[in-house]
C-alpha cells in the first residue's frame, strides 16, 4: 500500500449536478461513509494533501481534519472550474484529479501516476486506447491555465494540457496497479450506483 506523502496532493471534485443520478452522488451512502467520504479516505492513502471542491452551497457531508473543502468560484463550467480551484489551492507541485464517485479508486494506480510524471505537466491512464483527464495527475503550476481556459470559454479538461508534455501511461501499466480497472468505474446512474454498492457486498 503506498503511504501518503506530502508532496502529492489530491483535488476531489464533486459541484456536479448529478442530474443522471437525480440526487447529490457526494451525499449518498456506501457502506458506513458517503461516496464522497470514501473517495477522500482512498486518496489519503496516497495523498498527504487532500482537497474537495463543492459548488456553493453545497452540502459536503463531515471529513477528516486537514481536508479542505473549497468552492467552485462559478457555476455551470464543468470539471475544470473544480480543476482550477484545487490546483490553485494545493500546496503540493502536483496534484491527482478525480471525481467523488469512483468508489473503487486504487491508491496504488494514484501512486503510480505521480510515479509517471517525471518532469511532465501531466500524467494520464490510459484505458481502451484513450486517455482519462479526470483520473490524472497534473501540475499545480497550470492553474493559471485552466483560469484562462475558463475564461476563454474553452471549458474542455483535455485543453489543459495543450502544448505541454504530457505522460501517457499505457493500459498495461495501468492493469499493473489495478488489474481491473474497478478505479474508473463511475457511479454516474441510479443503476451503476447499485451495483456497486452489490459488488462491495453493501445491500442497495
Amino acid at each position: 500500500m503506498p503511504s501518503p506523502r506530502p508532496d502529492r496532493a489530491a483535488v476531489v471534485l464533486c459541484g456536479g449536478e448529478s442530474s443522471r443520478m437525480g440526487r447529490a452522488k457526494a451525499l449518498l451512502p456506501f457502506g458506513t461513509e458517503t461516496l464522497l467520504q470514501r473517495v477522500v479516505r482512498l486518496c489519503r492513502e496516497a495523498c498527504g494533501e487532500v482537497l474537495v471542491v463543492a459548488a456553493p452551497g453545497q452540502e459536503v457531508p463531515p471529513l477528516p481534519a486537514g481536508v479542505a473543502v473549497l468552492r467552485d468560484a462559478r457555476t455551470r463550467q464543468g470539471p475544470l472550474e473544480g480543476i482550477a480551484r484545487g490546483l490553485a489551492a494545493a500546496a503540493a507541485p502536483a496534484a491527482f484529479v478525480t471525481s467523488c464517485d469512483v468508489p473503487f479508486l486504487r491508491p496504488a494506480l494514484v501512486a503510480g501516476l505521480f510515479d509517471a510524471l517525471g518532469g511532465a505537466a501531466a500524467a494520464q491512464a490510459v484505458v481502451d486506447g484513450f486517455p482519462q483527464p479526470l483520473l490524472a495527475v497534473y501540475r499545480t503550476r497550470l492553474a493559471p491555465r485552466a483560469e484562462a481556459l475558463l475564461a476563454a470559454e474553452r471549458r474542455r479538461v483535455i485543453f489543459l494540457v495543450e502544448g505541454e508534455e504530457t505522460v501517457a501511461l499505457p493500459e498495461a501499466a495501468v492493469r499493473g496497479f489495478d488489474p481491473d480497472l474497478a478505479s474508473f468505474r463511475n457511479c454516474n446512474t441510479p443503476e451503476e450506483y447499485a451495483a456497486a454498492l452489490r459488488d462491495a457486498g453493501w445491500s442497495p
